[in-house]
C-alpha cells in the first residue's frame, strides 16, 4: 500500500454513504414505524430510503454495477453473483436504530473474486466514518449528518494494533451473544470485552481500539463485507472458524456467513 490518499472511487463510495446517512437521521431524529420481514428481523423506513439512495448512488459511479442489496433481496429479488460486485446494507444494525442507541452504520462494500477490495462504514448517529480499500489503506474521518459532504474530507490513517500475546480486547455483539462466543472466550487470556453493535466492531479493530471480534451466530454477507473491507485494508483479516478467509458470493449459502472470527494480525488468531 503505496497511496496516502483514497481513490476516486472510494470518495465516491463515502459521498454515497454521508447522502444514505443524513436521510437516516432525518428519520431517525422523527417517529417512524417498525415492520417485521419474512425472516423476522425488524425494518423501518429508513433502511428503504438509505437503499434507494445507494442504489442510485453507485448507478451513478458505475451505471454497469451489480449491486447486491440487502432489502431488495429480502423483497425477493435474486442477484446474480459476478467477478466484481457491491455489497449493501443500507442500515446495519435495525435493532440499534430502533433503541436509539446510535450503534447502527451504512455499509457500501466492492467485492472482486470473493475478497471485499473497497468498502466505507458511515455511523451517521455517532458523526464517524471509516473506509479502506486495498490499494491505499485505511482511513477514518469525522463527518455529521446534517452538515454537506466536504471536497476534502479530514482523514485519519488507521493502521491495526499487533496482536498481542496476552491481554486481549475483544469485541462482542451488543444485540447477539451467544453461548458459543462466551466458550470461546473462556478458553482465551482475555482483558476486555468491549461491546458494539453492527459493522462497527470490524472498525474498533482496524482503529486499534480492540483485537479480534468471533462471531458464531448467523449473519449476511451484507451485513460484514464493508467492515470486512475496511478491517483488512488497516492489516486485518477475517477466517472462517475453520481458519479459512471468509470469502463473498455465496449464494448457494443464500449469502449468508458461516462462523468466523476477525482479527488485527493477518496472519491468524
Amino acid at each position: 500500500m503505496t497511496n496516502l490518499q483514497p481513490s476516486r472511487h472510494l470518495l465516491s463510495l463515502m459521498k454515497t454513504a454521508h447522502a444514505a446517512g443524513a436521510r437516516i437521521m432525518e428519520i431517525y431524529n422523527d417517529d417512524f414505524e417498525v415492520a417485521t420481514k419474512a425472516d423476522a428481523s425488524p425494518v423501518t423506513e429508513a433502511d428503504v430510503a438509505a437503499e434507494a439512495i445507494i442504489l442510485d448512488g453507485l448507478t451513478a459511479i458505475d451505471p454497469t454495477a451489480n449491486i447486491i442489496a440487502e432489502e431488495a433481496v429480502s423483497a425477493g429479488a435474486t442477484p446474480e453473483v459476478t467477478r466484481e460486485f457491491y455489497l449493501v446494507d443500507p442500515l446495519d444494525g435495525t435493532r440499534e436504530f430502533i433503541s436509539r442507541n446510535g450503534e447502527f452504520t451504512v455499509n457500501i462494500a466492492l467485492v472482486r473474486d470473493g475478497a471485499p477490495i473497497a468498502g466505507v462504514v458511515y455511523a451517521p448517529a455517532l458523526s464517524t466514518l471509516y473506509a479502506g480499500e486495498m490499494s491505499s489503506g485505511a482511513f477514518e474521518t469525522a463527518l455529521k449528518a446534517d452538515e454537506n459532504f466536504p471536497d476534502t474530507p479530514a482523514l485519519k490513517r488507521i493502521v491495526c494494533p499487533a496482536l498481542p500475546a496476552s491481554g486481549i480486547k475483544v469485541v462482542a455483539s451488543r444485540s447477539h451473544r451467544d453461548e458459543k462466543t462466551d466458550a470461546w472466550l473462556a478458553q482465551r487470556d482475555v482483558a476486555e470485552i468491549v461491546p458494539a453493535g453492527s459493522s462497527l466492531k470490524f472498525c474498533l479493530l482496524a482503529s486499534g481500539k480492540a483485537h479480534l471480534y468471533p462471531r458464531f451466530g448467523r449473519t449476511m454477507e451484507w451485513d460484514t463485507a464493508a467492515g470486512h473491507a475496511v478491517l483488512a485494508a488497516a492489516g486485518g483479516e477475517v477466517f472462517e472458524a475453520t481458519g479459512e478467509l471468509l470469502r463473498y458470493g455465496k449464494a448457494g449459502r443464500g449469502f449468508d456467513n458461516p462462523a468466523f472470527i476477525a482479527s488485527v494480525s493477518a496472519t491468524g488468531c
